[in-house]
C-alpha cells in the first residue's frame, strides 16, 4: 500500500525547495495547478478573507501531507526553515 506522501508526490504535490515562504504548501500547490507562486498565495488570502478559518487548518495538514522536494545536497529540505 502506498503512503500518503508517495500518493500526493505521484500527482505533483510536492513542497519545492525554493520558492518558500513558510511551508511551501502554496507554493507546491501553484506549481501542480500551474500558477505562480505568488498568485496561489494571492488566492490562498482572498480565499481566507471570503471563508475564514477554514484555511488555518488546511494549510498545517498539508504542510505535514505534503513531501518536500529534495535539497540540491540530496537529503530532504527542513520544512521549519523558510526560504
Amino acid at each position: 500500500m502506498d503512503s500518503i506522501h508517495s500518493t500526493m508526490a505521484q500527482q505533483g504535490l510536492i513542497r519545492p525547495y525554493n520558492s518558500r515562504v513558510l511551508g511551501g504548501v502554496c507554493s507546491g500547490l501553484g506549481r501542480r495547478f500551474g500558477f505562480s507562486p505568488w498568485t496561489a498565495r494571492l488566492l490562498f488570502v482572498l480565499i481566507l478573507m471570503v471563508l475564514p478559518g477554514s484555511q488555518i487548518l488546511v494549510y498545517p495538514v498539508l504542510w505535514v501531507l505534503m513531501p518536500s522536494e529534495n535539497s540540491p545536497y540530496g537529503y530532504p529540505a527542513n520544512p521549519g526553515v523558510p526560504r
